[in-house]
């Protein structure tokens, strides 16, 4: 995770993603609702879509999270650039990219498009790419940690999202 050019993918994603007005300031706004789960925000927006990334076409999935005093459905509603707290993306790669992991690249965006960093040790590390690998799977943390126990095996917790070409594995 946060190596170079992952910081470098994340910039071409934010951009994509701005293209599409799913982030930035002037993208759509959508429903929110009450989330209420760290690392995300109290009040979520989410939006699912195929996405275009440096020639590859996969499935992203956007989560503008909301917080601060005073935030509420109603709140974000009215004000969304004041509780704008961050945006997390899931954009499924090429075939190969991350297959233990369903390709599945991770991002943590400020609301301005720069990346969150995490202090790992003696050193920040961006917020990009594989979030947070290990060598095994009980040495994994952050998304791929967290979002491995969604249902269905597809890493996403929203029933209603179904992502393209995904089979759930043969019991």
């Amino acid at each position: 995770m946060g190596t170079a050019a992952d910081v470098a993918y994340a910039g071409r994603v934010w951009d994509a993603l701005a293209a599409e007005k799913l982030v930035g300031p002037h993208s759509h706004p959508l429903r929110p609702f009450f989330g209420g789960a760290k690392p995300h925000g109290t009040i979520l927006e989410v939006a699912y879509q195929d996405l275009t990334v440096a020639g590859h076409t996969g499935f992203v999935v956007v989560k503008r999270n909301y917080d601060g005093p005073g935030v509420s459905v109603d709140a974000v509603s009215r004000d969304r650039r004041r509780f704008l707290s961050s945006v997390t993306v899931m954009f499924r790669r090429e075939k190969g990219y991350d297959p233990d992991n369903q390709d599945w690249f991770w991002v943590k965006y400020r609301p301005d498009g720069r990346l969150f960093e995490r202090s790992t040790g003696r050193r920040k590390v961006a917020m990009a790419g594989r979030i947070v690998k290990g060598a095994t799977p009980d040495t994994s943390g952050g998304c791929i940690y967290c979002h491995a126990s969604a249902g269905g095996g597809d890493y996403v917790f929203y029933p209603e999202i179904r992502v393209p070409g995904y089979s759930p594995p043969e019991r």
